[in-house]
């Protein structure tokens, strides 16, 4: 699966209440899935760790869809790209 699937299957079952919910407040909610990522991390607990890069990366796929974002081509013109950093 590709990262635009994955952006697609987020939006298909989650862009209506995250759209209620607004991205400042997404946000938060992806912050707070950082901090556990955090917590995992101290711990190097390699289940919590898989589970907790899965929530980070469905969280920021979330923001991606409310503000428009390709992720996949975001990425691509950033580090797949000539001269990118």
């Amino acid at each position: 699966m590709d990262v635009k699937t994955m952006q697609e299957y987020i939006r298909r079952q989650y862009y209506e209440r995250d759209s209620a919910r607004g991205v400042f407040a997404t946000f938060t909610w992806f912050t707070e899935e950082v901090g556990e990522l955090a917590e995992a991390l101290l711990h190097m607990d390699k289940s919590m760790l898989e589970e907790e890069l899965a929530d980070v990366f469905a969280w920021l796929l979330s923001i991606a869809n409310l503000v428009n974002i390709d992720l996949e081509e975001a990425f691509r013109k950033k580090y797949l790209s000539p001269g990118s950093s």
